[in-house]
């Protein structure tokens, strides 16, 4: 059985129903139509329900980002401007009630656009980082992996590891020269680790899959950031890692692109008391390369329990990862 099998069944999709209008009570809201399932996933799944005060939506993260109930509530306490605040949770059950967010940032612009509407919305983004710096051993203890400079060379180990045995007699002569090039990085990997351990930017969350599809940007132009389900705690700048490589691979946009720049230095603006900007960058370039390390894990968390076969459309993509590491782009996503 994978874990998208209990959410599709009727007895878990009745209880579900039944929490999510138990809570509309509580909250004075009723629902007004059918409760529909748009997105399931290998690792979460959301059901929308309309009310009479706007679409709700109950999110049942798997068991490997069940930490994401509690966050949203730390999320909600610390920067609740900035994030959807749920109406309600259960952490036993691993299930969140959110409101609805509208429409994602990156329908409502261009590809043109694309890069000035980030630079609006991200510092918001940094500025609740910074705002949960203080907060690390909390977030550590519902469950955000460690992902910070000290731990990421042994994370290099359990990675290649992991590929390796997720992998299995599937492997490719090219999978096993990744595998090979990657364990001879772990100096560099370590040396990148050293110089961004002794800067001055204190460890954070990091969403980790920082697009404009996982920002929501209200009528009036609030930016919400959504979809924690991938967070770590990291190096605040690796965030970015996502951020432009998905500028670079979507749109096109090579590393030196002012579009690329300019979301950059707008999200750095905000750590502009830890260092000149040159020394920004430069440990922004550095974070995003070391954090390819925890991108290779991100994935295995999700589609390593349903094994290779069954991990379509993305069988391949912690592999790339893998590969992305030894990049020349500090952006490079390996797809």
């Amino acid at each position: 059985m994978t874990t998208i099998e209990p959410w599709t069944s009727a007895e878990w999709l009745a209880a579900a129903t039944g929490w999510l209008d138990e809570q509309l009570a509580a909250a004075g809201r009723t629902r007004t139509g059918p409760v529909t399932q748009p997105h399931v996933r290998l690792w979460a799944t959301a059901l929308r329900a309309p009310t009479d005060a706007g679409p709700v939506w109950l999110k049942a993260p798997g068991s490997e980002t069940a930490f994401e109930v509690p966050l949203y509530g730390l999320l909600a306490q610390a920067a609740p401007r900035w994030v959807l605040v749920p109406l309600a949770a259960d952490v036993e059950r691993g299930w969140l009630l959110l409101p609805d967010g509208g429409t994602p940032l990156g329908e409502q612009v261009c590809a043109d656009d694309l890069p000035g509407a980030l630079a609006e919305a991200i510092p918001h983004y940094a500025e609740l980082q910074r705002d949960l710096s203080g907060n690390v051993a909390e977030l550590l203890s519902f469950g955000l992996a460690d992902m910070r400079p000290p731990a990421l060379p042994e994370r290099l180990d359990q990675a290649l590891e992991a590929v390796g045995a997720y992998l299995g007699h599937h492997a490719t002569d090219d999978d096993r020269e990744v595998l090979r090039r990657a364990a001879a990085a772990r100096p560099l990997v370590e040396d990148w680790c050293d110089r961004l351990a002794s800067g001055a930017v204190p460890a954070s969350l990091d969403h980790h899959d920082l697009h404009a599809w996982n920002v929501l940007v209200t009528p009036g132009g609030t930016p919400r950031f959504y979809d924690w389900g991938d967070s770590v705690v990291a190096h605040p700048f690796t965030s970015m890692l996502v951020t432009l490589g998905f500028l670079r691979l979507q749109h096109h946009r090579p590393d030196d692109d002012p579009g690329v720049r300019r979301v950059r230095d707008a999200y750095l603006e905000a750590f502009g008391d830890l260092g000149s900007r040159d020394e920004l960058v430069a440990e922004l370039d550095l974070a995003c390369r070391a954090g390819k390390v925890a991108r290779v894990l991100v994935w295995l968390r999700g589609l390593r329990p349903q094994g290779f076969e069954n991990a379509e459309p993305f069988q391949r993509a912690p592999v790339q990862a893998l590969a992305a590491i030894l990049a020349e782009s500090p952006f490079d996503l390996g797809a």
